[in-house]
């Protein structure tokens, strides 16, 4: 199967950086505000700087676009991207909850090829190549042998719910919050919840691997609207993210449906 060493390269790239993620959590790091006041730490520039040579000094033609590195408008011109967001889940990482994750993608013309999303606090890495079905480090996953629940399972963000942008769903679904969208869409992707919503504005390198992880599972990701995903664009943001599992009961599939806001 192609992409196979891309895969390597990204699995020994994502470990050694979610390595240095834990030992500066044990160790110390420092935070800072960024312009629009959301938290940046030395771990997050530091995985970053870990994948950026791991990644690039293997395929130096390709781009790059990260949360953490300045946005070069060199990367639209290339046919393929590595899409990167070094600690997915800061606020969780700066608490010492182990709900962050570091999450790559591989894009080319647009769409994922090769993706990962590590959580080294659980030491859990979930990746998938176009076409290979989606894994946990390294062995294969079905989502099937997980058990039923009673009502589905649904991951929002905390703000969201306090403000009741969901509340129609509280009586037929359990939520689990939502401190890192990327570790939501690896677990919505194995099968341990059945969908992920937001209609806050997401960026690509939230999402990217997760969409690779979902659609090798067979489940199905959207922007808010409900309009399929792209990557690598001049804006590389979307308007919400709705995400369901192949397992996600349809009920629950209208509910979310019926919440897209209506079109302007």
């Amino acid at each position: 199967m192609g992409w196979t060493h891309e895969l390597e390269t990204l699995e020994a790239a994502i470990q050694t950086a979610g390595a240095e993620a834990l030992r500066l959590a044990a160790a110390g790091f420092e935070t800072i505000r960024k312009p629009d006041q959301s938290p940046v730490t030395s771990a997050d520039l530091a995985v970053n700087d870990i994948l950026h040579a791991y990644l690039l000094s293997a395929f130096p033609q390709d781009g790059w676009l990260s949360e953490e590195s300045p946005d070069d408008a060199v990367r639209l011109q290339k046919d393929r991207v590595w899409v990167v967001d070094p600690i997915d889940g800061t606020k969780a990482f700066i608490n010492r909850v182990p709900e962050f994750c570091i999450s790559v993608a591989l894009i080319e013309h647009g769409h994922p090829l090769v993706a990962g999303i590590y959580n080294p606090s659980t030491n859990e890495l979930f990746t998938a190549i176009r076409g290979g079905g989606l894994r946990l480090n390294r062995e294969p996953v079905d989502a099937q042998q997980v058990g039923t629940r009673q009502r589905p399972l649904i991951a929002l963000s905390p703000w969201e719910r306090q403000i009741g942008r969901f509340a129609a769903l509280d009586s037929c679904t359990q939520h689990r919050p939502m401190l890192s969208i990327a570790w939501s869409l690896a677990l919505m992707a194995c099968g341990r919840i059945d969908a992920v919503a937001t209609f806050e504005p997401e960026n690509e390198w939230d999402v990217a691997a997760g969409v690779l992880l979902i659609d090798e599972a067979g489940g199905t990701v959207t922007d808010g609207s409900g309009e399929a995903l792209t990557f690598n664009r001049p804006t590389p943001r979307y308007h919400g993210i709705i995400a369901t599992s192949p397992y996600c009961p349809a009920s629950l599939i209208r509910e979310l449906e019926r919440l897209i806001p209506a079109s302007e």
